[in-house]
């Protein structure tokens, strides 16, 4: 029931739009009154996975063609998809569950809109991503949003170590059957970490686990390995002022005239590699050069 305070709210879908519809990550309850109105009115929804989809629309009475739009088929629906709008109908998409086009293939979508000149709008609503990075107690000032590491582990690596040396708060999406692998290349990569694994996320089973990485895992190494529900794993961003102490140090088993000469064996002329030196080393550019002419 709409109380009368919000009716001064109600929605009109636009013809020829399309409606990417946040749901919710476990909880009904959490389904906008906004997303509710959309998939009343859409004349077709899109999801993800129709089967779950059926679930949700059944639940609030909403009766529409459900048809799937998933990475598998996207290539080969967009241009039926498209042709609707053009047409004038009013398209909802959703995903399984939270915002569509995070680590979906609804971002195609808004792409092929942009593309083709079509209109689209996007409803606020649930977000897994944003809702573990908050509950995680660690920096929200600034953050990435890294979606599922690859599963082979040479890629996984590679990746992990592109971020070793990010100061931003790390989020990362990970299904229950690779997390325990995913933990230990993080551990061997990233060091020992302030983290933060959410799963079951506005379920009745929620279960949040705040503690370091070495910690995470051994916690997780004695629980049953039939884990279920998609987790979302926090980490602290490197620590800046260590870094670059680490940075400042790495040179000091040279002199100031071998490192010198260390840059110029990169091609640079000395009054380039003293600057370089000098920056390096957080030294003034005079002490470098009088260290340098001296033994030379």
């Amino acid at each position: 029931m709409i109380s009368n305070e919000l009716k001064q709210y109600r929605f009109q879908a636009q013809p020829g739009t399309l409606y990417l519809c946040p749901t919710p990550l476990g909880n009904l309850g959490d389904m906008t009154i906004r997303g509710l109105e959309v998939l009343q009115q859409a004349d077709l929804v899109y999801s993800e996975d129709t089967r779950r989809s059926l679930k949700l629309l059944t639940h609030f009475g909403i009766q529409k063609p459900l048809y799937s739009y998933h990475e598998h088929n996207r290539k080969e629906k967009e241009p039926f998809i498209l042709k609707d709008l053009q047409e004038g109908k009013v398209l909802a998409l959703v995903t399984d569950a939270g915002m569509p086009g995070i680590s979906d293939p609804g971002t195609h979508l808004v792409q092929a809109c942009l593309r083709e000149g079509l209109p689209f709008e996007v409803l606020p609503g649930p977000s897994a991503m944003l809702m573990a990075l908050v509950a995680s107690g660690l920096s929200t000032d600034r953050f990435v949003f890294e979606g599922f590491l690859p599963r082979d582990k040479k890629q996984r690596k590679v990746s992990l170590e592109k971020m070793a040396e990010d100061p931003r708060t790390l989020i990362f999406y990970e299904a229950p059957h690779r997390i325990k692998q995913t933990l230990k290349s993080m551990v061997e990569i990233l060091g020992n970490r302030k983290a933060s694994l959410g799963r079951e996320l506005t379920k009745k089973h929620e279960q949040w686990f705040r503690m370091s990485l070495v910690q995470l895992l051994e916690t997780l190494e004695s629980l049953p390995s039939d884990l279920k529900g998609e987790m979302v794993l926090v980490l602290e961003g490197s620590d800046e002022a260590q870094l670059e102490q680490e940075a400042m140090h790495q040179w000091d088993h040279l002199t100031l005239n071998e490192h010198v000469q260390q840059v110029m064996l990169e091609g640079k002329d000395k009054k380039t590699a003293i600057k370089e030196v000098a920056v390096l080393r957080g030294l003034p550019k005079r002490d470098v050069y009088q260290a340098v002419h001296q033994d030379s």
